[in-house]
């Protein structure tokens, strides 16, 4: 019998076996509720994998649905974007996506009802008003002017609000709370504020648009949402969470619970600050592969199940920490060892002639393209008198620890024939441009037949079939392990963070556009990029063989 894979658990799963078996509950709905302002991240991703998971683990359902309620930051390209990530992660919310908007007319019927039970009034104080009269952590608010004007007056400002007869910022309706509350989140705050602004899914229908916090437990409640999950900085917000659904004539009854967001080393998760990172070309769009974006992270060359099993490997807990960048890079370098074929490629090309080999002659040589994978097959590999290795595989005197290629002493050349440099050319700067060689021609396959020891095997690629090739190398964005708690995060910005070289690929690559990643041998993983053309290729790193910077911190 096969294996069953076991489930993680985690407070949140835990509260839901609880409620499943006391019958609070007898199926489970959740919801993924992304503002369309920006790019997902993998911060995201985190709420992503928990939502459609748990969902998916207990036979419920995951409503995605757009938190469009300020049309001023969003766009339809934002919204796009949510859904391709979403479906590219792996999952999908059956049928049509949800709109906050889609609620936008009974939000507007709770709002009245609140007017009419005397908790909710139209504010004509400014906003900085409004800010000062609700106080500090060490001191209460105060009342507003207008916070005993009575249900037939709020009405009928409400009714001027939404009829667009008031300026943006001229007023506000407020709930009434308690202006006393330890939480300030309770101290009457705005619910719906006037703003003239187009609206992507409802055009120009609304002048007045209803606040987040007023917003999200009402469309919980509409949608039959059984387990809001957010992150920790909403959990203040919880209590008016249920203040709202409290006071209104609605009938589902769903629970907010929070979990700690994800922070990660030597980048930031802030949208405000990402936004930051595309407005001032501080990166090349919201999917350069250096961002955290879903989008940056897939061009980069991660797969959806890398991703996934990183957010596997974090869990969910209420304690805020710090993940290392290594166990991101871990999960794709895991995947990516047992998936990606491998190919042949030099970055940074000198020429090697080998003297002894017929000027004339071309040979098709067979590699595998997995050495622990059979099933991966094999491939053609061109070779012939002229090919490139890399600049550092050569070195004209080493020690005995170097295992590449020395003048005098041999190598094997990957897949093909044991070589030995003879002599090299330099230019006027004094750099090696040629290393001249002799091959054997008895060691394609064979160890020399002397008994010669060959320790070193380097790559190659054939001179005369090879493709050109950019290949462009990224490393953390950011210098510091924490860029956002510096004053200027933009100033921690590690200025080598993209590195671009010009070489040789495998003749094979260009025509291949079923593989999307490879493992370039001694190298690291790649994947073709969007810019490659028909006369160049463009190669993505994704990451290298092994966590370089885990030395850097030892």
């Amino acid at each position: 019998m096969a294996e069953t894979e076991i489930r993680p658990t985690n407070f949140i799963r835990q509260i839901i076996d609880k409620d499943l078996a006391s019958g609070v509950h007898s199926a489970i709905k959740t919801r993924f509720p992304p503002e369309p302002n920006g790019f997902l991240h993998i911060g995201h991703a985190k709420s992503i994998c928990l939502n459609f998971g748990i969902a998916e683990d207990f036979g419920g359902t995951c409503n995605l649905r757009f938190d469009d309620t300020n049309p001023v930051k969003e766009d339809i390209t934002y919204v796009n974007s949510i859904k391709e990530d979403v479906h590219w992660l792996g999952f999908d919310w059956g049928g049509e996506a949800k709109y906050s908007s889609d609620y936008f007319d009974k939000l507007h019927g709770f709002a009245v009802e609140l007017i009419e039970k005397g908790l909710a009034y139209v504010d004509f104080s400014t906003q900085e008003q409004i800010r000062e009269m609700r106080g500090t952590l060490k001191t209460p608010g105060t009342n507003s002017p207008y916070r005993d004007t009575d249900v037939k007056t709020n009405l009928a400002a409400f009714a001027d609000m939404t009829a667009g007869k008031y300026k943006e910022g001229e007023c506000c309706l407020r709930a009434k709370i308690d202006m006393t509350s330890s939480f300030i989140v309770m101290r009457d705050p705005v619910l719906y504020r006037v703003k003239f602004a187009h609206h992507h899914q409802t055009g120009d229908k609304w002048c007045i648009y209803p606040m987040y916090d007023f917003t999200h437990c009402i469309s919980d409640a509409l949608e039959g949402i059984t387990h809001s999950l957010c992150t920790l900085e909403f959990q203040d917000n919880r209590r008016l969470y249920d203040w709202v659904i409290e006071n209104i004539s609605i009938d589902c009854q769903p629970r907010q619970y929070e979990f700690s967001r994800l922070n990660l080393e030597y980048t930031v998760l802030s949208k405000r600050r990402l936004i930051q990172l595309v407005t001032e070309n501080h990166v090349d769009g919201w999917d350069d592969p250096r961002m955290p974006t879903i989008a940056g992270l897939r061009r980069r060359g991660y797969t959806p199940g890398s991703i996934r099993e990183f957010c596997k490997r974090i869990g969910v807990t209420k304690m805020d920490n710090m993940v290392e960048m290594g166990m991101l890079e871990a999960c794709i370098r895991d995947d990516l060892n047992v998936n990606a074929p491998r190919a042949m490629a030099v970055l940074e090309p000198i020429k090697l002639v080998i003297e002894n080999y017929p000027a004339d002659k071309s040979e098709t040589l067979i590699a595998l393209n997995h050495p622990n994978d059979e099933s991966m097959g094999t491939r053609e590999i061109e070779f012939s008198r002229e090919v490139w290795i890399e600049a550092e595989d050569f070195r004209e005197t080493a020690n005995k620890k170097f295992k590449r290629l020395v003048l005098d002493k041999e190598v094997r050349l990957r897949n093909a024939y044991v070589v030995k440099a003879v002599r090299v050319d330099k230019d006027d700067a004094g750099n090696i441009t040629t290393v001249y060689c002799e091959y054997d021609p008895e060691t394609l396959g064979n160890d020399p037949a002397d008994g010669r020891k060959v320790k070193g095997v380097i790559h190659w690629v054939d001179a005369k079939s090879g493709t050109p090739a950019e290949f462009r190398l990224y490393d953390r964005l950011f210098n510091v392990p924490n860029p956002a708690a510096q004053d200027d995060f933009v100033s921690a910005i590690n200025s080598a963070s993209l590195v671009t070289k010009k070489g040789w690929a495998e003749a094979g690559l260009a025509a291949d556009r079923e593989t999307h990643a490879w493992q370039f041998e001694r190298t690291g993983y790649f994947c073709r990029d969007k810019d490659s053309r028909d006369d160049t290729l463009v190669f993505n790193q994704t990451v290298g063989l092994r966590d370089t910077w885990a030395k850097i911190g030892d």
